[in-house]
C-alpha cells in the first residue's frame, strides 16, 4: 500500500513539474522516462558562474514559454556524484536533454541564450 501510494504521488506530481525547474531525485528521474516526458538535467554548481548564468537562461525560457512541456532537473554536482557519473558530465553546466529514455541532445559550458534555446526546442 506504501509503495502504491509513492507511485500515484510521484506520478500525480510529475505533472505539475512540467515547465517547472526542480531538485533532481532517480525517483522522479524515472517517473518523467516512463512518461516519455521532456527532460533536462542542469547539472550545476553553485559555486559556478557559468551554471548560473546558464540558470538565468533556463528560467527566462521557461517563464516566457509557460506551457512548455520541459521539467528542468537540477543535479548537484558536488553533492550528487553516482550521478554525475551516470550522465557523464565530467564537468559543472553539463545540459542534458532526454525524450523519456532517450538523451537527445547535450551542451558543455553554452551560455549564449539564442544556442540554449535552440537545445531547448529539440523537445516539442
Amino acid at each position: 500500500m506504501k509503495k502504491l501510494l509513492v507511485i500515484c504521488a510521484l506520478f500525480l506530481s510529475s505533472s505539475v513539474y512540467a515547465g517547472q525547474m526542480v531538485k533532481f531525485t532517480e525517483a522522479g528521474f524515472k517517473q518523467l522516462q516512463q512518461e516519455n516526458a521532456s527532460i533536462l538535467i542542469d547539472v550545476h554548481a553553485s559555486w559556478c558562474p557559468t551554471c548560473r548564468k546558464q540558470g538565468k537562461v533556463i528560467k527566462k525560457f521557461l517563464k516566457q514559454n509557460p506551457n512548455s512541456d520541459l521539467t528542468v532537473l537540477k543535479l548537484d554536482y558536488d553533492k550528487q556524484k553516482k550521478w554525475v557519473k551516470y550522465f557523464k558530465a565530467f564537468r559543472q553546466s553539463t545540459l542534458v536533454m532526454y525524450k523519456g529514455k532517450t538523451e537527445i541532445a547535450r551542451s558543455i559550458a553554452q551560455t549564449d541564450e539564442k544556442k540554449l534555446y535552440n537545445l531547448f526546442s529539440l523537445i516539442k
